[in-house]
């Protein structure tokens, strides 16, 4: 499933190589010289992925955090730096985070503030931290139920990709990953999203488009890496998005969303935004939607989540005092950030979605 090796270096010194991890490991370790090594795992990847790099790593600990967005907290990075300093870490010491994007945003961001940073790499191990979550150098953990609230930005060392990890997972696992790919084609790869849309999830090629996403958020990422303007595009479906997954978080387990399912149904919502601002036209949103229900199908959304939603809105990060502020497509492949929606008109993009 690999393929052949596929390193991509940007002008950050953001490196990524898409590989076997049995030659990416040993390449890295074998360039640097760490006086200690940890490893940070979930309970599920300690199980399925950590074995495929044991091997590899020289003496090293393992510090094992349960699974989950639920425990994506400071009172897992406190477990976390409770590990790291019961080995006796020093400012060269090595992190080797192992798993999603909870992992590689957690177990980043506690490699970040230990002893005021040391270095640490990724090894993401399902198709949205490959495609998106491990690339870009953005770190941090969930606060009082709102989503990424308290992080820092900090570019891994390395980025080290095995497509093969993907046979560890359940196919929801990769359909929510897959909608971070809709997304990076709908902002900035018109011919692209021509291309995965005439395909059935089932079809898709995964090793390609890891390459594909991976090349487009670390090309919008070289040009503005702390968000302060083109890297907003990359929150496309991601405004009304987060607050959905953040609104469904409160419910019961078998009714919360996947990252890539709230994002999904962001996608829909805010290129509805984008049409009644004459942005897009009718039929690339038909395009957009049928595609996305076709993949994800339609979530219910309560009268009572509708406002609790649109209240959530109000703690995004791209927000400027009390303007909610949005990044909308202007035509596929290309995307506006900075733009202010308001309250009524998240509630008609709301009623679009419900039909």
């Amino acid at each position: 499933m690999c393929g052949e090796l596929v390193s991509i270096q940007s002008r950050m010194n953001q490196s990524v190589t898409i590989a076997p991890i049995s030659e990416s490991l040993p390449d890295f370790l074998g360039s640097a010289n760490y006086s200690k090594v940890v490893v940070i795992a979930d309970n599920n990847t300690k199980k399925h992925c950590y074995p495929s790099l044991k091997a590899f790593l020289p003496k090293h600990s393992v510090v094992t955090v349960p699974s989950g967005e639920a425990n994506k907290t400071l009172a897992t990075c406190e477990k976390i730096w409770q590990g790291m300093t019961n080995e006796e870490l020093d400012r060269h010491a090595l992190v080797i985070n192992i798993g999603g994007g909870v992992i590689g945003d957690m177990g980043g961001f506690c490699a970040a503030v230990y002893k005021r940073g040391i270095d640490f790499i990724q090894v993401p191990t399902t198709l949205l931290s490959q495609v998106d979550a491990s690339v870009g150098g953005k770190l941090g953990v969930d606060f009082q139920g709102f989503k990424n609230h308290l992080g820092v930005f900090n570019i891994p060392k390395s980025v080290l990709i095995d497509p093969k990890f993907l046979n560890t997972l359940p196919e929801r696992e990769i359909r929510s990953g897959f909608a971070e790919i809709i997304k990076h084609c709908l902002i900035a790869d018109a011919a692209k999203w021509d291309e995965i849309r005439q395909k059935d999830f089932e079809r898709q090629n995964w090793q390609d488009l890891i390459a594909h996403s991976v090349k487009i958020k670390q090309q919008v990422v070289e040009e503005d890496p702390t968000e302060k303007g083109l890297r907003k595009i990359l929150n496309f479906g991601h405004t009304l998005g987060h607050a959905v997954e953040t609104c469904f978080l409160n419910k019961t387990a078998n009714q919360r969303l996947y990252h890539g399912e709230a994002i999904a149904i962001g996608m829909i919502m805010e290129s509805y935004l984008s049409f009644e601002r004459k942005m897009i036209t009718q039929d690339t949103l038909s395009d957009i939607e049928e595609f996305i229900f076709a993949t994800y199908g339609k979530v219910k959304i309560s009268a009572q989540d509708i406002e609790e939603i649109i209240g959530l809105t109000k703690q995004d990060k791209k927000n400027r005092g009390k303007e909610v502020r949005f990044s909308l497509l202007k035509g596929a492949g290309q995307c506006a950030f900075d733009l202010v929606v308001t309250a009524s008109e998240m509630r008609k993009s709301i009623a679009y979605y419900l039909g």
